[in-house]
Parts: structure tokens; C-alpha cells; sequence
């Protein structure tokens, strides 16, 4: 059974991955509306799987006796300057949730929850993937200087 503090943690956490999916939806919005159609397929890809870490968090809830209250997402930003600048808000977004991880698992330590703890893990595992990705975009992009690199970026990314 999951502690009253460990079920609020959880469902906070829900609410971060709903916004995570929310803002790659609205990244792959603009990309389409810029006319990078394979950048928007690999936004909605990542909004995807956004949207199973929620399901995941939400299950495992339920799964040891917990109740999930499903609170309002903030609507994500839905205008950057530059691909680079939008492909920015996902990397700070990313860092969020993975701090946001980080002390769901000193709270389940704390709370000698090691169900939580081994559960998190994976989340923990996931975010340095998730992390790693998009920064290796960005400097991709940092090195674009023409139209062409940046429609080379779109090509690769079309292909996820």
C-alpha cells in the first residue's frame, strides 16, 4: 500500500508526464505549421511515449491501493522563434521531469518504499535516455548553418 505522501508525489507526477505529452504535441503543431513534417512525426512519437510514462505512473497507483486524482495540465507554450529554441523547451522540460524523478526516488528511500524505488528506476533510466537525445539534436542544430543541414536534421528525424 502506497503512503498518503507517496500517492500525492505520484499523481504530481502524472500531471508533470500529462504536460510533457501536451508540450510534444504542441512542438509537433509548430513543426507542421513550419512545414518540417518529419520534425512533427518525431514530436509526436515523443508525445507518445509521454503519454505511457503517465499511463504507467497512473497504473502503478492503482496497482498498490492508491487513488489517482487527475488535476488540471497547464497549457504548454505553442510558438518558439527557431526550431533550436523549441527543441531548448524539450530539454528543459526533460530536466524537470527528471529532477522530478529524482526525488520521487529519495522519497520512497525515505519512506523505505523499495516497491516505489525499484519502480522509479526505470523511470530514472529512461530520462538519461530521453535527456541525451534531445541534446544531441540541439548540437545538430547549433551546427546547421543552411537549409539544407536542417532539412538533412528533418530527413533523419522522419526516420525514427
Amino acid at each position: 500500500m502506497l503512503s498518503k505522501k507517496m500517492t500525492k508525489a505520484l499523481n504530481q507526477q502524472v500531471n508533470m508526464e500529462a504536460y510533457s505529452y501536451y508540450l510534444y504535441l504542441s512542438l509537433a503543431a509548430y513543426f507542421d505549421h513550419i512545414n518540417f513534417p518529419g520534425i512533427a512525426k518525431w514530436q509526436r512519437l515523443q508525445a507518445n511515449e509521454e503519454q505511457e510514462h503517465m499511463m504507467k505512473i497512473f497504473n502503478y497507483i492503482t496497482e498498490r491501493g492508491g487513488r489517482v486524482i487527475l488535476t488540471d495540465i497547464a497549457a504548454p507554450k505553442n510558438d518558439w522563434t527557431s526550431p533550436i529554441k523549441a527543441f531548448e523547451n524539450a530539454l528543459a522540460q526533460e530536466k524537470k521531469v527528471t529532477k522530478a524523478i529524482h526525488q520521487l526516488y529519495d522519497k520512497a528511500h525515505q519512506e523505505n518504499d523499495h516497491a516505489s524505488a525499484i519502480f522509479l528506476q526505470w523511470f530514472i533510466t529512461e530520462q538519461v535516455e530521453e535527456e541525451s537525445s534531445i541534446s544531441l539534436i540541439i548540437e545538430r542544430l547549433r551546427h546547421v548553418k543552411t537549409q539544407a543541414g536542417l532539412l538533412l536534421i528533418e530527413r533523419e528525424l522522419n526516420e525514427r
